[in-house]
């Protein structure tokens, strides 16, 4: 006697034409994904932000290495003709880094809906 499964022996799923209540559920499932990835752009492209990264790295370095050209010895200095490079290096990193926490705070990244929506960042076709 043969017995055939029907869709409750695969999960319920109908697997062999893709048009079965599985299919539809993986189409709702890919749309909200999609809608909240659209949805959440201003937050997630801010929190990429490069600029918060690389002038908060350069704060921190410039305030490390400036410090420690405030206490400089008499052997750094003399090795370095009298200047105090640490100090002055540790100053140019924390202007820089600044600048850069500046640029981000004033001009932050905006995410712009794609017009056709079916564009990649590059302007291309998607998979291209």
């Amino acid at each position: 006697m043969s017995h055939s499964v029907g869709n409750e022996g695969r999960g319920g799923r109908d697997r062999g034409t893709g048009t079965g209540a599985g299919q539809d559920g993986a189409d709702q499932a890919a749309a909200q994904d999609k809608a909240d990835f659209e949805n959440t752009g201003g937050r997630s492209s801010k929190l990429f932000d490069l600029r918060f990264l690389i002038g908060g790295l350069f704060t921190l370095y410039g305030l490390m290495v400036g410090g420690a050209g405030l206490f400089d010895s008499a052997a750094d200095l003399t090795k370095s003709g009298g200047v105090r490079i640490n100090l002055w290096t540790g100053l140019g990193m924390l202007v820089l880094g600044l600048l850069f926490l500046l640029w981000a705070w004033r001009r932050p990244v905006l995410a712009t809906p794609s017009e056709g929506g079916d564009r990649d960042d590059r302007g291309g076709a998607p998979g291209h």
